[in-house]
């Protein structure tokens, strides 16, 4: 029988989704501060934070990751937990912040999904505590009222109020288009790559529209729509605004809706990538690997170790008979062994040749 939904990672998901709920409720004040205009988007955001949770949870219940995702957290909180702990902190902001490991394929391509990372990443801190309600602003009554006095609003944070700022300083500028500045990153980011995927042979031979195009049209379309609705409100006074409304809604839900199974789901994987990198660490000072057939370093004992018991979990036995494992050779040295068995193959066959 086909296991149509992983039990355990069902349970995950609903215990965060509801726990988002409960979030809201909270940070709202009980829906007070929750803006109905945004419910659409609030229930794309339910469907995706539930996707997300499901996939991780089945992700990382996967013996390989299971493995990587256990010693890293056993590591992080052992003895040597200061030591890990700034090794977290560096490789967090040289991989994750920084990016460092694009800016290696290209300095190009690394500004480019620099652009898309801090677009993506600022428009989400920003976006989700205004649909959840955490975040609101009100005008200052005395100011409103006022027609000579310059409009000042106060933002508020889970009902408390946390600062006052003229609509028109700086924090008011900053404050109120920093979704502008964030859809302008991300265009600039996706139309390169998208032009390079439309354009490059090599791209074009191996991409998919679902996988590769797809998701840089979304992310386009989303801040296009997005901009829109700042140039109806300043030059076309809301002319537009219920059909631009209307439509960068419509691309925002289809993102959300397809972050959790498409490519997007990456933007969520990629801080385990700290995790892989503890491994790595941790290995390099237990021992490296040595190869039975060539005697070169190749991997960690420790990776050796932990592939031979994933390859038992899931079914397969690389031992020979003597007991060796096919995972104590280097990829050189498989492909020696593979030679030298074709070479005695051909030795008892009595021909070499044809």
């Amino acid at each position: 029988m086909i296991k149509v939904f992983d039990i355990r990672a069902l349970f995950a998901a609903a215990f965060v989704t509801l726990l988002t709920l409960l979030l809201i409720m909270i940070g709202s004040r009980s829906l007070q501060n929750f803006d109905a205009a945004l419910v659409a988007y609030l229930f794309g955001t339910l469907f995706a934070i539930f996707g997300i949770a499901y996939r991780y949870s089945v992700w990382i219940q996967r013996p390989p990751t299971k493995i990587y995702f256990k010693r890293s957290l056993t590591t992080l909180f052992s003895k040597e937990f200061l030591h890990f702990s700034w090794f977290t902190i560096q490789d967090f902001f040289k991989n994750i912040v920084f990016q460092s490991f694009i800016l290696k394929r290209g300095k190009k391509k690394g500004i480019a999904h620099l652009m898309m990372a801090i677009g993506c990443t600022m428009a989400f801190a920003i976006t989700i505590p205004l649909t959840f309600g955490w975040i609101h602003f009100t005008l200052v009554p005395e100011t409103g009222l006022n027609p000579n006095v310059e409009d000042i609003y106060t933002a508020h944070f889970f009902g408390f109020e946390v600062f006052n700022f003229p609509i028109k300083s700086i924090v008011g500028f900053f404050t109120f288009g920093a979704l502008n500045w964030c859809s302008v990153l991300v265009i600039i980011g996706a139309t390169y790559f998208l032009q390079k995927r439309l354009k490059d042979p090599g791209l074009i031979a191996t991409q998919t529209f679902e996988g590769d195009i797809l998701p840089l049209l979304l992310l386009i379309l989303v801040s296009l729509t997005g901009l829109g609705l700042t140039l109806d409100y300043e030059f076309m006074h809301g002319k537009a605004y219920e059909f631009i409304a209307v439509t960068h809604a419509f691309f925002v839900i289809i993102f959300l809706i397809w972050m959790p199974f498409g490519k997007f789901f990456h933007i969520i994987q990629r801080p385990a990538q700290i995790g892989a990198h503890i491994y790595k660490e941790v290995g390099k000072k237990r021992g490296m690997q040595i190869c039975k057939q060539t005697g070169i370093e190749y991997t960690t004992q420790l990776h050796v170790s932990d592939l031979k018991d994933i390859t038992k979990a899931l079914g397969f036995n690389l031992d020979d008979e003597e007991g060796n494992s096919l995972l104590d050779y280097s990829p050189e040295g498989k492909r020696d062994l593979l030679a030298i068995a074709h070479l005695n193959a051909r030795k008892e066959s009595g021909k070499f040749f044809g």
